[in-house]
């Protein structure tokens, strides 16, 4: 994705569906979110049904997806929403108690998630960026939905996926591959420079790489391509 042309393409604020089941933690999010003069909430949806009605009508930029609702859940909507054309950029919104879901949903493409207790400035940022096509996940997030990922398998299994993330890794170069490696340990741009002796700029030029390599939406996408390949 090319995030400068989506930002100058793009006129006007920024349009934002809020989804959750929860009204009070729609209006907090709607007043933190339209108190920004470049966001604006166009709708709320409280489940995965009136999510996806409510995202035929406004044609958001940014969806703000929680994950557990009643009726149709964030995930199911999730999935649907991004195989359409032109689809919202998805961010979902959660908890910790709830990685599995969370972690399917950034496997259908969905391009990150913030907690729930997340301060407002950081939800702000988390929401530009999304909606510029930046994935955003913050690095302990990473190693903790990995984590979860990491689940009993058959042989079979484990053999096919070892096999079908080998071939996609052997794209990239010996650089790219060792910060592929470093974001599946969960670290940051800052700390994968420190292990790897190299700028930041450098990592986010190998990080930019293998988003285009490995046609991936988000970190836990790469992390989870390198954890197939050494399991």
């Amino acid at each position: 994705m090319d995030s400068d042309s989506d930002s100058d393409s793009r006129r006007g604020p920024v349009r934002v569906v809020i989804v959750d089941d929860e009204q009070l933690v729609r209006m907090a999010l709607r007043l933190v979110i339209d108190g920004e003069p470049d966001l604006t909430v166009v709708a709320e949806a409280a489940d995965g049904d009136a999510a996806i009605a409510v995202v035929d009508e406004h044609r958001p930029d940014v969806v703000l997806m929680d994950v557990r609702m009643p009726g149709r859940d964030g995930l199911s909507a999730t999935r649907e929403l991004l195989t359409r054309p032109a689809p919202p950029r998805v961010l979902i919104l959660t908890t910790f108690d709830s990685d599995d879901l969370v972690l399917g949903a950034l496997r259908t493409g969905a391009l990150g998630f913030v907690l729930k207790d997340t301060q407002p400035p950081q939800l702000l940022d988390a929401v530009r960026a999304v909606a510029d096509g930046n994935p955003v996940l913050s690095p302990a997030a990473t190693a903790r939905v990995i984590a979860a990922a990491t689940g009993p398998q058959s042989s079979h299994a484990r053999d096919s996926s070892r096999d079908a993330a080998r071939k996609q890794l052997a794209a990239l170069t010996e650089r790219e591959l060792d910060t592929a490696r470093a974001i599946a340990d969960g670290l940051g741009n800052p700390e994968i420079a420190r292990r790897l002796h190299i700028s930041v700029a450098t990592v986010k030029a190998h990080t930019g790489s293998l988003f285009a390599k490995l046609a991936a939406e988000n970190r836990v996408q790469i992390a989870l391509l390198v954890r197939d390949a050494e399991g």
